[in-house]
């Protein structure tokens, strides 16, 4: 149907007969002659039609519309060199058309601009309801063909690795740890139920008992969660299991394979070895496991020099085993205004919206003075002051921002506000400019994190992950009071303030990991009735293993410049989980309900 693509053309094919296939993207009468933007995946060309040259390809020409579907007859030549379009790879020429055919008009009215020369600024809502729109606009065309390369890229490193790709099952069983399960129930076997995986984590694992030693998967996964920008109910990871590889091994092995997707699908050379940070450093110094390091503005803690003044915020959040951190904001005198720090500024809406009551201020003067409410200013001495301004070394202009109450919330409000401001300071480029790419591992994570609400412990990634030896020790009998405080052998690797992928070293030995899911608060009956496949398993020789799991839709968000994973995702869901175009989730028939022995207890809210 066709000889070439229409972006493929060049000035060396100039006098070719070519046939071309693809949409109209825009139509431009010129009083006798007509051209048109001929687009199709491969990018667009201009097509000429002359009535004295094509009669009949004119009169076809003349009541085209945008996006209707066409295949071009005619001949390539050379633009003359005053009509050259250097921005069109195609820029230096011409088919002039000697025959056009109508393969699929457009019938109705068109909901958005399609064309690559109108990237209007069109509601999220009507993108999704029209997405197969939506994909032929150069913005989401790109980001499908960059997670292509993206994938590829993967695939062609690990393949190299000696990596076999494996592919698990998505009907399985529900498990208690993790987000909410997907359910599904079974037909065959009444009153059971499925549920879709939140990740291949223990078919992995038993890939490695099963002797394949290096597994990859381009894995779907599902979690029934609330959504925000980098979420979905459905979405992609890229999964990775290895035997007999230790900790600093598979780091090294995944910094190559970053490295060489960044190399691929960015042309940039990264610098390795990626920079580390404990759990503890990072959560102490930015507040957050994720954190950005590509600005400052790092957190102090100035607990031990408020502990005892006056003023009773600082004292009060010691005092209940709370703590007072405080961030420096070089010229933040000059660019940030009292208004936005008190109740109804932006700046401390930022803080609030993290749990906080609010942000207490100082603004560094010269000769080192200061200016702040009195509660401060009077209960702080001139030793304590100058303590102050030396450890977070603020200079006169400084902005100094506090947040003081349990450590937990001061760290998340804290950390949101330091987002905020390197935003807001210009600290860093918007997502679409971006060219600096700060990776770095996280490491040493706790093994465990305290529910508050059910009242036990429980993993802080998921209870597979072996726990450092050093902390846990050699006696088992002993297990029960060293797993509580210790430190997994656990990673995650952040770019840029997101995480783009985490894994540990696995428990391989069976009584261990009973033991973990016992502190856990799964007594050891439902223990093996979850999990016994897995710990019959481990007693039949299991390897020591481990691995990672990336988020794909995460990796193509940042090498796209786009804030949200639902520009990587051909067909996404929305923040409600549904999908605008389909119309799903939907009803299903009484018959079907029947069918798998359940029944809807839904009653639609009155309103």
């Amino acid at each position: 149907m066709r000889s070439h693509g229409c972006g493929d053309l060049r000035a060396d094919a100039a006098g070719q007969a070519v046939q071309l296939c693809g949409w109209v993207d825009r139509r431009r009468d010129h009083g006798g002659v007509i051209f048109i933007d001929l687009r199709d995946r491969s990018g667009t060309v201009q097509i000429t039609v002359d009535p004295d040259l094509g009669a009949s390809a004119f009169a076809v020409a003349e009541h085209l519309r945008n996006e209707t579907v066409i295949r071009v007859e005619g001949t390539v030549r050379a633009r003359p060199a005053e009509s050259i379009n250097e921005r069109l790879a195609t820029g230096a020429v011409e088919v002039l058309a000697s025959g056009i055919t109508v393969l699929n008009a457009v019938k109705g009215t068109l909901p958005f601009a399609v064309s690559v020369h109108d990237e209007e600024n069109t509601r999220e809502e009507l993108r999704l309801r029209h997405r197969y729109l939506d994909l032929r606009r150069e913005r989401m065309n790109g980001n499908l063909r960059l997670r292509h390369q993206a994938v590829q890229a993967m695939r062609r490193f690990l393949e190299e690795q000696g990596f076999i790709e494996v592919e698990t099952p998505v009907l399985t069983r529900s498990t208690p740890e993790g987000a909410r399960d997907y359910l599904v129930p079974s037909r065959v076997n009444g009153g059971e139920w499925f549920a879709l995986p939140q990740s291949p984590q223990l078919f992995k694992q038993l890939l490695m008992v099963g002797g394949l030693e290096r597994y990859y998967q381009v894995a779907r996964c599902f979690r029934d969660e609330d959504l925000r920008a980098d979420r979905q109910p459905e979405f992609t990871q890229l999964d990775i299991e290895m035997s007999f590889m230790d900790q600093e091994q598979i780091l090294e092995l995944n910094e190559a394979l970053i490295a060489s997707i960044w190399k691929a699908v960015k042309g940039v050379e990264l610098p390795r070895p990626f920079p580390r940070l404990t759990w503890h450093e990072a959560m102490a110094r930015y507040g957050t496991d994720r954190p950005d390091t590509r600005y400052g503005l790092e957190l102090t803690d100035v607990s031990d020099l408020v502990a005892d003044m006056g003023f009773k915020v600082f004292s009060g959040a010691v005092a209940g085993g709370g703590a007072v951190k405080v961030i420096a904001v070089p010229g933040g005198n000059d660019a940030i205004s009292n208004v936005r720090i008190k109740p109804g500024g932006d700046v401390f809406s930022e803080a609030q919206a993290a749990g906080a009551g609010g942000l207490a201020f100082i603004r560094v003067r010269e000769g080192g003075e200061i200016d702040t409410i009195g509660a401060i200013k009077d209960n702080l001495s001139d030793a304590r002051k100058a303590e102050l301004l030396e450890r977070t070394g603020a200079q006169p202009g400084t902005l100094l921002l506090f947040g003081a109450g349990d450590t937990a919330t001061v760290n998340k409000a804290l950390d949101r506000v330091r987002q905020f401001l390197a935003r807001e300071l210009g600290l860093v480029k918007p997502d679409r400019e971006n060219d600096q790419w700060n990776f770095l591992w996280v490491v040493d994570f706790p093994m465990f994190e305290f529910n508050v609400d059910e009242n036990r412990l429980e993993a802080l990634h998921h209870p597979f992950c072996a726990p450092n030896a050093e902390d846990l020790g050699s006696d088992p009998e002993r297990w029960a009071d060293t797993l509580p405080t210790a430190r997994a052998q656990a990673y995650d690797l952040v770019l840029n303030g997101l995480e783009l992928g985490g894994g540990s070293l696995r428990i391989h030995d069976s009584a261990l990991q009973r033991q973990v899911l016992q502190t856990i608060g799964l007594p050891l009956e439902e223990a093996n009735r979850q999990f016994g496949f897995l710990m019959e398993a481990l007693d039949m020789g299991a390897p020591p293993h481990g691995g990672l799991a990336y988020g794909v839709d995460r990796i193509v968000m940042l090498l796209a410049g786009e804030e949200s994973i639902r520009d990587t995702i051909a067909f996404p869901k929305t923040q409600q989980a549904r999908c605008l175009m389909t119309g799903a989730p939907g009803g299903v028939s009484a018959k079907q309900l029947e069918e798998l022995h359940v029944a809807s207890t839904w009653v639609e809210e009155e309103g």
